[in-house]
Formats: structure tokens, sequence, C-alpha cells
């Protein structure tokens, strides 16, 4: 019975996990839009201090 219970322990944590995976997402981020960008861009790659 001990090899049922562990079949029956993996069956649940597999669908269970197959859940979460397909549910809608339940993130509650304010909704803000695209924010412009207000700096300057420089024209070297080097790494100014």
């Amino acid at each position: 019975m001990n090899i049922f219970h562990a079949l029956a322990d993996m069956i649940v944590y597999v669908s269970e996990a197959a859940a979460r995976i397909f549910t809608p997402s339940d993130n509650i981020y304010p909704v803000i839009g695209v924010q412009p960008f207000e700096g300057f861009i420089s024209g070297s790659s080097e790494w100014e201090d």
C-alpha cells in the first residue's frame, strides 16, 4: 500500500503544479503604462563615475 500512497502523492503534486501553470496570473500590479525615458544617452560605452 505504500507504493500506492506514494503514487497518489505524486499525482497530486503534478496535478497541482499543472493547475498552477495554467491558471490566470494572480499578480496585482498597478496599471501605469509605459514610462518615458527622462535621462540622457551617452555617446560612449565607457563607464562614467
